[in-house]
């Protein structure tokens, strides 16, 4: 993992842009880019999962785990969540392709396109009980808190995914 200088965040790209990565022109899977604003945004691979789940922007993604069983991949990421291991990764920049490469929100203030499943402003937020690409509110103590509502009506959160 590097940190990556100017990132086109809504750019998707391909296996074989990747590439030629090593020129510093394309993102490796896992760089980290942090913006201007001190948003954070890490270069990941979309897997659309057993749902056939597309990737849309503005939704939250999770850790693929096929079949909700992990296999320590982090840095693949679905909006499925039958199809995670309901630990969150970040919030897709774009709508990337399946098997596609792009950049997921990791930390800082962010806009969500779908609802909260449930929640009030100051509510840590989960995958667990969420429906797919969304979270809802934290309600056990096992549950993977990744962000924190803002204005749950607005849908802003401040995220916190692991990274």
């Amino acid at each position: 993992m590097t940190a990556f200088v100017g990132a086109s965040l809504a750019a998707t790209y391909t296996a074989a842009d990747l590439t030629g990565q090593e020129s510093g022109g394309v993102p490796g899977i896992g760089d980290i880019y942090v913006s201007h604003d001190n948003k954070t945004y890490r270069f990941v691979q979309y897997n659309a999962g057993a749902g056939a789940v597309a990737a849309v922007a503005g939704n939250v993604a999770y850790l693929y785990a096929p079949g909700g069983v992990s296999t320590g991949v982090t840095n693949v990421v679905t909006s499925d969540l039958s199809d995670s291991s309901e630990i969150g990764a970040g919030v897709l920049q774009a709508a990337i392709p399946n098997g596609g490469y792009g950049w997921i929100q990791v930390k800082g203030v962010a806009t969500i396109t779908p609802a909260l499943t449930a929640g009030a402003d100051g509510d840590p937020l989960t995958p667990s009980g969420a429906t797919d690409g969304t979270l809802d509110v934290v309600a056990g103590a096992t549950d993977a808190v990744c962000a924190y509502a803002v204005d749950a009506s607005a849908k802003i959160i401040i995220c916190d995914f692991p990274y």
